[in-house]
């Protein structure tokens, strides 16, 4: 079955590394393990500097639902809580002093699949750490919990990948097909749904081959496998939705309004690792660039330094220009390669100057319209950039600053070389942040009405007892 795709980029790829074995990095002499593991929201640690640690030893629990419960990923000792620089930027982290044993946790046991209910298949993912391999790093339990309230019945697993450089997925679903529909299976059963739809873009046919070989060798007729055309940014949840159901996720609404729920090819596999006893504390990540002697994907356990997986990859060559968390289109640029890995990072794309060609300096809009007919999301960026220009929030949110995905196509094609995505980036961000803001106004606003209401019924209880008992002391006088 093939499916279709409108608007976005061809781009050439640059994916060998996925041919190869993927690479098993050691755990790292410390971890260094992000609260905040991508989502934006940090987990609140329960350990303390001194404890010991196993692998798998709940060390954060997620006191915000769009945080993520940390596991530790090796064995030994925590010696500090502080801030590093992160993927997403500097943030607390805990430092783990791995004292080499690898000894797991003995809480940490499989799943009886068999007899779980959907119920506590969502709650042992939530305590296992699962979140979205495929860069978000949002709770997967979140989103379960999410898709079963509309309810949605039907399962998208993501395997398009369409970054230049990046190829993780592509390695994963090659060498272990098996985990993704096992993963498959278990989110269906959790979701409580009837369909599963696998899409592959079409320029990985090792991928699909592997996953139909091994859905040949276990079948299963609530599980089928589609192609999408490789077309940049076919891999984002809303222009595959599209391209694979011929439905678009209306404006304002999240997919499991639609009826779908979409996850990660990786997020697949992390879930069959949590029925064998293995709780999210390692992710696959792509590295690769000019500036890496030998590309691979490494698997590497939360907390493992960029610069580790770097010299498992042959260490730096030629001329680096920059370090990047993620792809040429959507990555963001790390200052030091002492930052960790994350359930977050799928890609260190190390840079060279032939990697990434200046494109010269800013110049005005000549409005050409290149960005708007690329746009995935329809929209028309050099409105979006005139209005946040003048300051005009309103006119930026009419016109669907929200629906953005920071796909960067429109920078891509900008003649100008005018960094609309950056901006957009920051608008975005700077409206999270008001919204937040806005939020923990509303609470303290309702605390207080609250209060008052209580203060309020305390004092005409009072008054009723007040008159109740004058009234009694007036019946017994003279």
């Amino acid at each position: 079955m093939a499916a279709t795709a409108t608007r976005g980029l061809e781009l050439a790829a640059n994916k060998a590394a996925a041919a190869k074995p993927i690479r098993v990095a050691p755990p790292p002499a410390l971890a260094v393990l992000a609260l905040d593991q991508g989502s934006g929201h940090a987990a609140t640690p329960v350990v303390r500097a001194g404890d010991r640690v196993c692998v798998g030893t709940l060390v954060a629990e997620a006191r915000d639902p769009r945080a993520t419960v940390l596991r530790a990923p090796v064995a030994g000792r925590v010696i500090a809580l502080e801030s590093r620089p992160t993927p997403p930027g500097d943030g607390p982290c805990l430092l783990i002093e791995n004292d080499g044993s690898d000894e797991p946790d003995p809480v940490i046991t499989p799943l009886d699949c068999a007899r779980l209910a959907p119920e506590a298949i969502v709650a042992a993912l939530r305590s296992a750490g699962v979140a979205g391999y495929g860069g978000g790093a949002f709770p997967t339990a979140a989103k379960l919990d999410e898709a079963r309230a509309f309810p949605a019945r039907h399962l998208l697993l993501n395997g398009a990948e369409c970054e230049p450089w990046i190829c993780c997925d592509d390695a994963l679903m090659r060498a272990r097909a098996g985990d993704v529909l096992d993963g498959a299976r278990l989110l269906l059963r959790a979701l409580d749904a009837a369909r599963c739809t696998i899409a592959v873009l079409d320029d990985k046919p090792e991928a699909r081959a592997a996953l139909e070989t091994a859905l040949a060798g276990s079948p299963d007729v609530h599980i089928s496998i589609v192609t999408v055309p490789a077309r940049y940014p076919a891999g984002a949840e809303r222009t595959l939705i599209e391209a694979v159901f011929g439905t678009a996720v209306p404006r304002g609404d999240r997919p499991p309004a639609a009826g779908i729920l979409c996850h990660n090819v990786a997020t697949a596999a992390a879930v069959a690792a949590v029925a064998r006893g293995t709780p999210a504390v390692s992710r696959i990540v792509t590295v690769t660039g000019g500036g890496v002697a030998s590309p691979a994907n490494v698997e590497a356990r939360l907390g493992t330094p960029i610069a580790e997986l770097v010299a498992l990859c042959g260490g730096y060559t030629g001329d680096p220009l920059r370090l990047i968390a993620g792809g040429s289109m959507t990555g963001r640029a790390l200052a030091t390669d002492a930052i960790p890995v994350t359930l977050g990072l799928n890609c260190v794309l190390v840079a060279t100057r032939a990697d990434l060609p200046d494109r010269g300096p800013e110049r005005p809009c000549i409005r050409c319209g290149d960005c708007a007919r690329v746009c995935p999301a329809g929209l028309l960026p050099q409105q979006l950039l005139a209005g946040l220009a003048a300051g005009d929030a309103a006119f930026v949110a009419r016109h669907g600053l929200a629906d953005c995905i920071e796909c960067g196509c429109c920078d891509y094609v900008c003649p100008s070389a005018i960094p609309l995505t950056e901006s957009f980036r920051v608008a975005r961000a700077g409206a999270r942040r008001a919204a937040g803001a806005q939020e923990f106004s509303d609470q303290l606003r309702n605390r207080y009405e609250a209060h008052l209401a209580r203060l309020s019924a305390a004092s005409e209880t009072e008054r009723q007892a007040f008159e109740a008992a004058r009234a009694q002391a007036r019946g017994r006088g003279p």
